[in-house]
């Protein structure tokens, strides 16, 4: 019974956009793993923007500096 979580920050992703990823989560457990779809979960966590870090910032902050240091 394999469990999948899948963690998003929120954005506003759509109904259709999470249905599809609880999809293709599972057709890939189907394909690779010969698991049923019956018995596989899909788990979507949507976490706050501001509860999100990477490259040891804030990933508004990351963003900010991404920006900043873009060309054009």
């Amino acid at each position: 019974m394999p469990i999948v979580t899948i963690q998003i920050t929120r954005e506003g992703a759509t109904p259709e956009q999470k249905a599809a990823l609880i999809k293709g989560a599972t057709d890939l457990l189907v394909d690779v793993l010969n698991k049923p779809p019956a018995l596989t979960f899909v788990i979507i966590q949507e976490v706050n923007l501001e509860d999100w870090g990477v490259g040891g910032l804030p990933t508004p902050e990351f963003r900010k500096r991404i920006a900043e240091t873009s060309p054009g």
